[in-house]
């Protein structure tokens, strides 16, 4: 691990916070509980940036100096706010195209998801502030760049991001095996939300149930699923073909 991609002292990540820095994830020694921790641990809360409380033997593996309980990761992109960005898309006169992925872990995986993603339009890729792949250098090779140009909006609840996102008029498409409805047999124009999960648990109940369909992608093989980075461009470019582009 290199160390330039973190940081490491309490007054140190309140000060990239201050400066508006985005931060990957947060490692904070379990059992600390100063004042000034206190104080960072509000800002990390209402910025949505995952904390994890570790062991300082974890803390002390990374980096022998003097990191005060506290190591923070830079983040390679800017994050956005999907409830900023939407009424932007509308106002410049376009259909919202938006990607929620629900738990994609991998790197690669999510880097080739972006990839996909900007080629087919997308206008802001949606994650959970936990449980998703870290935005490192890795994922941003893979995407061949594609994650210095999409916005990725990141946020704590996606059941209350896809809420918003149907009373802002966009209709919710999740992509499952067990859906009896094809991707060819299903109206996917006007302004959309694809949902992805991961390959492992797919997507959570929870955000299922906030779906106006739930889709298939009929198959031939014996192999019961594809890899969801191939599955996400099969959808994307599913709607980027039933809009006429």
């Amino acid at each position: 691990m290199k160390e330039e991609t973190f940081i490491f002292g309490i007054h140190a990540v309140l000060e990239s916070l201050n400066a508006d820095r985005d931060l990957d994830k947060v490692l904070v020694r379990r059992g600390a509980g100063s004042d000034l921790l206190k104080k960072l641990l509000g800002e990390l809360a209402k910025r949505e940036i995952p904390v994890q409380m570790v062991p300082v033997e974890k803390l002390n593996r990374i980096t022998r100096k003097n990191h005060q309980g506290v190591i923070a990761w830079i983040s390679e992109i800017t994050y956005s706010d999907i409830t900023q960005l939407l009424p932007t898309v509308y106002e410049s006169g376009e259909e919202p195209l938006v990607l929620m992925l629900d738990g994609v872990s991998d790197v690669r995986n999510f880097g080739a998801i972006a990839r996909s993603a900007e080629c087919a339009g997308v206008h802001a890729i949606v994650i959970p502030a936990s449980g998703s792949a870290a935005i490192n250098a890795d994922a941003v090779k893979t995407s061949a760049g594609a994650l210095h140009r999409i916005p990725v909006c990141r946020h704590r609840d996606l059941v209350t991001v896809a809420r918003f996102l149907r009373e802002s008029g966009l209709r919710l498409f999740a992509s499952s095996e067990k859906a009896k409805e094809s991707i060819y047999q299903t109206d996917m124009t006007g302004p959309a939300g694809i949902i992805m999960g991961s390959e492992e648990r797919g997507i959570s109940s929870g955000l299922l149930k906030d779906a106006d369909h739930w889709v298939s992608i009929p198959m031939k093989g014996s192999i019961a699923s594809l890899n969801v980075s191939v599955a996400a461009g099969i959808m994307l470019f599913e709607v980027l073909r039933q809009r006429g582009n």
